[in-house]
């Protein structure tokens, strides 16, 4: 049992070594591992792997589409803010993107499927990035982060990061050929400076902004302890990443394991995160503006009449 355990660990970080030793002994455009009728979901990470990030993400996108014709009707019912139903159809976007991530993690193991892969993570991670990006400038606006012209400034200066990004990623990518993308690949000391970076600047970003949690600029920040519960969950997941591209860059076995447990966990968890904290509470308050209006409709009508008399 100890044992098995013990593989199955290593499995959701790593992946399979049969996978990859049978991957790398295949010629080009080869399908991973073998041609049996899991090898989509196995790939080169392992089923455990690619399990973890599967089930949640399409769990998260159910459960929008079950939401989506409630969901609907209040964004449309006309006090829906600006801000909420912006960020409302790009996590509908990026949540599908992820999905489709999380369900082709074999094409990061097919040589013909490189360049399809790259593209589609490129996107994927960009498109999760601007909604990281976009939040901290919402928290960073505190009290002022409401109106037109408060998104329009948010979404400008996300844009602009995630642009410089993007083109970063692509140079590295397609320029030079690092394989920024391929989880499984250690790869070479110029990808992990990358992600390391990458890593530094968030993690310094999300301990500011705890900082000032506990400074005397407080007050410039919403006053909503979820928002502080989020900061706190961001600036642990990228802690724990940088360190673990630290560990990779030193020549650490570790490392690569541990970078890729967070990976499970921000492709898997992040998104519905992101809804609990900053959605979730809009649209209860949603509900209960539209109950108020069914309910004055219905009193007007006299539906209530008979319980007077």
């Amino acid at each position: 049992m100890r044992r098995w355990l013990a593989e199955g660990v290593m499995e959701l970080a790593v992946g399979a070594p049969e996978s990859n030793s049978s991957f790398s002994s295949s010629p080009s455009g080869a399908t991973p591992s073998s041609g049996g009728p899991m090898w989509w979901v196995s790939g080169c990470h392992g089923t455990v792997y690619s399990l973890a990030v599967m089930l949640p993400s399409l769990a998260f996108v159910g459960f929008l589409a079950w939401q989506a014709r409630r969901s609907f009707r209040r964004l449309s019912y006309g006090r829906s803010h600006v801000v909420v139903v912006a960020y409302y159809a790009l996590l509908w976007a990026v949540a599908v993107l992820n999905l489709l991530w999380c369900f082709l993690q074999a094409w990061q193991c097919m040589p013909d499927r490189a360049f399809s892969w790259n593209v589609l993570s490129l996107f994927t991670k960009s498109g999760m990035l601007f909604l990281e990006v976009s939040l901290i400038a919402f928290l960073l606006q505190g009290n002022e982060s409401s109106g037109f012209e408060s998104l329009a400034r948010t979404f400008v200066i996300s844009g602009a990061v995630v642009a410089a990004d993007v083109l970063l990623k692509t140079i590295y990518v397609f320029g030079f050929g690092v394989s920024l993308f391929i989880d499984v690949d250690q790869g070479t000391g110029g990808k992990w400076g990358l992600w390391f970076l990458h890593k530094l600047v968030l993690t310094g970003v999300y301990g500011l902004i705890v900082f000032m949690y506990h400074s005397r600029w407080r007050d410039r920040l919403p006053a909503k302890p979820a928002y502080y519960n989020y900061v706190c969950a961001m600036l642990l997941l990228n802690g724990i990443s940088l360190f673990g591209c630290f560990l990779v860059a030193t020549g650490a076995g570790f490392g690569l394991w541990l970078y890729n447990l967070t990976s499970v966990c921000y492709h898997s968890l992040y998104l519905p995160l992101l809804y609990v904290t900053f959605l979730a509470d809009f649209f209860q308050e949603e509900d209960m503006l539209l109950e108020n209006v069914y309910y004055s409709e219905m009193k007007d009508a006299g539906f209530f009449d008979a319980d007077w008399d």
